[in-house]
C-alpha cells in the first residue's frame, strides 16, 4: 500500500533535507561568478546596464532569431554578458 520511497527502502533515491542546500553566498551563482538575468527583449537588457559585472543576461528560449540578433548587439555596446547568445545563430548559418 504505502510508497518505497516514503518508507525509505533500499535502492530509492535519497530523501531531500536542510543540509544538502548550497551556500547562500554561492547559491545561483555560475561557475563563471555571474548571477542570471533572463531578457526578452533589448528594453528588458538596459536593467543590466548597472550590473553588469554582477549579472549576465540569458535570452528567453522563445525569443526569434532577428530579436536575438539584436539583444546581442546591444548587449557588445553595454558591454552586458550574453550566456546563450549564439543560441539560435548557429543553427541558420549551418543551413
Amino acid at each position: 500500500m504505502d510508497g518505497r520511497f516514503r518508507r525509505h527502502f533500499k535502492g530509492t533515491p535519497k530523501h531531500v533535507k536542510i543540509g544538502y542546500g548550497s551556500n547562500k553566498k554561492t547559491r545561483f551563482l555560475m561557475p563563471d561568478g555571474f548571477l542570471k538575468f533572463r531578457v526578452s527583449n533589448v528594453a528588458e537588457l538596459e536593467l543590466l546596464l548597472m550590473h553588469n559585472k554582477k549579472y549576465a543576461a540569458e535570452i528567453a528560449q522563445n525569443v526569434s532569431t532577428r530579436k536575438r540578433k539584436a539583444i546581442v548587439e546591444r548587449a557588445e555596446q553595454l558591454g552586458i554578458k550574453v550566456t546563450n547568445g549564439d543560441a539560435k545563430l548557429r543553427a541558420e548559418e549551418s543551413e
